[in-house]
């Protein structure tokens, strides 16, 4: 495992959040979401984050450039259950050459309990799938 950046239950400790609503679709037998739907509230943030910070993730592919997922891990805190709205926080960790990780942290808004913590690690490649560099803006957000 590559991670090396622990998420924490503290709002304050991430630069950016984003909202979801949860939708009926994503909640299992239980009325619980399913544990596969946090990992697209996971991507949705990321694309998010990227659009904020005036790098559109459809923008870097075009230019050859994708960001591959090596690594996630989940930790559920707490359920969600439909029509929860959820925010998402993101703070980027650690960054080397080649890979970056991202750290977050799920909460509800109405009572603002922590839902999962989770961390994705990414590596940089070509649009062949090639192993590459990250971009110096990249870097310069560690």
């Amino acid at each position: 495992m590559r991670l090396s950046i622990e998420p924490t239950t503290d709002p304050g400790d991430y630069e950016f959040v984003h909202r979801i609503r949860v939708r009926f679709a994503e909640t299992d037998a239980m009325g619980i979401v399913h544990h596969s739907r946090y990992l697209p509230y996971l991507e949705e943030t990321r694309v998010e984050f990227l659009r904020r910070i005036d790098r559109p993730y459809d923008v870097m592919r075009a230019e050859g450039l994708d960001f591959a997922v090596l690594e996630a891990f989940v930790r559920y805190r707490s359920p969600l259950r439909f029509d929860d709205v959820v925010h998402v926080h993101l703070r980027v960790g650690s960054i080397s050459r080649t890979t970056f990780q991202i750290g977050y942290l799920l909460t509800v808004v109405d009572d603002a309990r922590p839902a999962a913590t989770a961390v994705t690690v990414h590596a940089a490649v070509t649009s062949t799938g090639r192993p590459t560099r990250l971009p110096a803006w990249m870097l310069e957000l560690g």
